[in-house]
């Protein structure tokens, strides 16, 4: 018996200490593939850039359409409101009475 006991002990060492060495072996294979695979990503992304890049139109933003004589005249009333309404001469509810009737008009 001692015998059978001391092979199964053997075993299972070996088989624990092979268990073990493959987990590490998988691990750096897959940290290794990860590495490469984003290398591969970061290549193939640049040289889609360097292509695509000088290909496509550059758009300059429109410019923002100049406002109209009765805007820029709202505009400045609603800043004027606002002012007032900052400095505490104006209440809330005359803020939003005067703004409506400047909006409205």
């Amino acid at each position: 018996m001692p015998g059978l006991l001391r092979g199964v002990a053997r075993t299972a060492v070996v088989a624990g200490t092979a268990t073990a060495v493959s987990g590490r072996v998988q691990r750096r294979q897959a940290e290794k593939y990860a590495q490469r695979d984003a290398n591969i990503y970061a290549q193939r992304e640049q040289a889609y850039e360097q292509q695509v890049a000088p290909q496509q139109p550059q758009y300059a933003p429109a410019p923002a359409p100049a406002p109209a004589a009765g805007q820029a005249d709202v505009l400045e009333q609603l800043k004027q409101l606002g002012e007032l309404k900052a400095q505490g001469i104006l209440t809330e509810d005359e803020f939003a009475a005067q703004k409506a009737k400047i909006l409205g008009s």
